[in-house]
């Protein structure tokens, strides 16, 4: 997600769109457009963002933080979301493991 008042960008929306569809095996993935970027959600909970620049972030708990901040991932903001490191992003396999760790800090 952006900021408050950041234009939707086409950037976050294929974002979005990819990160979904990588996601796809497990159920109840959706997204929603948020503040010029996209909530990441399963079953209603909120478990990742896209900003409004296209950057994908996964929501970290303070036993994963440290993974992320050693691969190079840096914290949205605020919120406890860590952007997704490019090797994940790009090995399937990799990244629907966190995302169902994620997911699980969701709940």
């Amino acid at each position: 997600m952006g900021s408050k008042g950041d234009k939707h960008s086409e950037e976050a929306q294929l974002s979005a769109e990819l990160l979904v569809e990588k996601l796809n095996s497990i159920d109840g993935i959706t997204s929603k457009k948020m503040f010029g970027g996209h909530g990441i959600f399963h079953d209603g909970k909120m478990f990742g963002i896209i900003d409004s620049k296209g950057k994908a972030f996964l929501k970290a708990d303070e036993e994963n933080a440290s993974y992320y901040l050693e691969k190079g991932s840096i914290k949205h903001s605020k919120m406890p979301y860590y952007s997704i490191p490019e090797g994940v992003l790009n090995t399937t396999s990799d990244l629907i493991k966190l995302a169902k760790i994620s997911i699980e800090i969701s709940k």
